[in-house]
């Protein structure tokens, strides 16, 4: 594999980096869903597909995720899933290129295309260089293996060769960007005569490179060997996550690699009011309506032979996605109701300050410099979802700002031209 050159050179002096995350869930599933439908992905039933809404839906999040860019947050970030009512995402760089011309400063991060479902992955190549130079060098890119639904259900890969599929893919993307003459690729998954993509990234050698993880050993392993960060997208918390990043970082001190809480992300959802009372009472809806039906997720889904390397089962770690299933067949004491969603962490609510506090306490305890944040969850409204994200960027993210301050280079954050182009007003 190939292994990124260089990104120790480039490095930002850095506070912890604040994310705004973005699922774009369906909001419309009905009361009855988790009793009367087997799954929110894969085989979700078609017919509760309303396409007007979701039109509404796509520009209600766009203005949500825009929103987010400028109120000061460090980046803003979209994904990859497919035939799910959880996230309505397919193409994930379609919505990044609209954030290419709609904010200025954020880093864009696409928080993934999942290498192995492209073919050829040159198209990766292409479409990520695309968007490193259309936001001026504002591109953090993501490469997930993938959820087994998305790889395995929606999109007939063999989990087997699933991971040979997905590095071969890698390497393909990283020579694509860096090799200066046409080159032939002659692989086992991929075969191209002419390899010579345009456009280049604007960044170089390559966009910083950020691999969204559920918690396998190989991931980690692999994230040390090419200087990547690795980010635990935990749907369940601060509380259920400390022991997967305490594995990470335990794999990194076997490894002979630093701490540097930069090597690392953190998903986490918070609900932030005036005061706790308040913020107990707005959210409690779209956390029940999250953990209730967008992660309703039919086990059969959730873990096909092969896809789990036998490193990471003999290490007990167990992949959010089988969580989620676990969760959702299992008994009714599993989190779908407020008290526990909040008594288990999943979701960090409070005013200003208790908010702060824990958040600092989850970066410090999991040692984590990248911070991504959930600030809209289920069925959550547009308007409810500015005021959480108004309040947590001005008045959490200040109490936060000197976490890992003057510490820790971040190595791993997008370098943006000085002079960057902006888009001409609309007549």
């Amino acid at each position: 594999m190939l292994r990124s050159p260089g990104l120790s050179d480039i490095a930002e002096r850095g506070n912890v980096k604040n994310l705004w995350f973005h699922l774009m869930p369906y909001k419309d599933l009905p009361d009855d869903f988790r009793d009367t439908h087997p799954s929110v992905w894969v085989d979700i039933n078609s017919k509760l597909l309303d396409a007007k809404r979701v039109h509404q839906h796509y520009n209600e999040y766009l203005d949500e995720l825009e929103y987010a860019g400028q109120l000061g947050f460090d980046g803003i970030c979209c994904n990859e899933h497919h035939q799910n009512g959880y996230g309505l995402m397919p193409s994930p760089n379609l919505i990044a290129s609209t954030l290419t011309r709609r904010t200025t400063e954020p880093a864009i991060c696409v928080m993934g295309n999942s290498l192995a479902l492209y073919n050829p992955p040159t198209r990766v190549a292409e479409e990520f260089a695309m968007l490193d130079c259309m936001s001026g060098g504002r591109l953090i890119a993501g490469f997930p293996v993938g959820t087994p639904m998305d790889t395995i259900f929606a999109y007939a890969q063999n989990p087997s060769k699933l991971r040979e599929r997905y590095y071969e893919a890698h390497d393909i993307v990283m020579k694509a960007w860096q090799e200066e003459e046409t080159f032939s690729f002659d692989g086992r998954f991929n075969q191209l005569r002419y390899v010579n993509v345009w456009p280049r990234p604007v960044q170089k050698p390559h966009p910083p490179v950020w691999i969204p993880g559920g918690g396998s050993v190989e991931t980690w392993r692999w994230c040390a060997e090419m200087d990547y960060v690795y980010c635990y997208l935990s749907y369940f918390g601060y509380k259920a996550g400390e022991a997967t990043m305490k594995g990470f970082w335990d794999e990194m001190d076997k490894l002979g690699k630093d701490r540097n809480p930069y090597r690392a992300g953190f998903l986490q959802f918070v609900a932030v009011g005036e005061t706790e009372k308040e913020a107990l009472e707005l959210y409690k809806e779209s956390a029940e309506y999250f953990y209730g039906r967008c992660l309703h997720v039919n086990p059969k889904w959730a873990s096909p032979a092969g896809y789990q390397s036998e490193a990471t089962i003999r290490a007990k770690v167990q992949s959010q996605v089988a969580l989620a299933a676990q969760k959702s067949s299992g008994p009714a004491g599993a989190a779908r109701d407020w008290k526990d969603i909040l008594d288990l962490g999943y979701v960090i609510a409070g005013d200003p300050d208790q908010v702060a506090e824990r958040i600092r306490e989850v970066c410090t305890n999991l040692n984590v410099g990248h911070l991504m944040l959930l600030c809209q969850f289920g069925n959550m409204s547009t308007d409810l979802a500015k005021y959480n994200t108004k309040l947590y960027a001005e008045r959490v993210m200040p109490q936060i700002a000197d976490l890992f301050d003057d510490q820790w280079d971040d190595a791993w954050w997008p370098q943006p031209l000085s002079e960057r182009a902006l888009p001409a007003e609309v007549a």
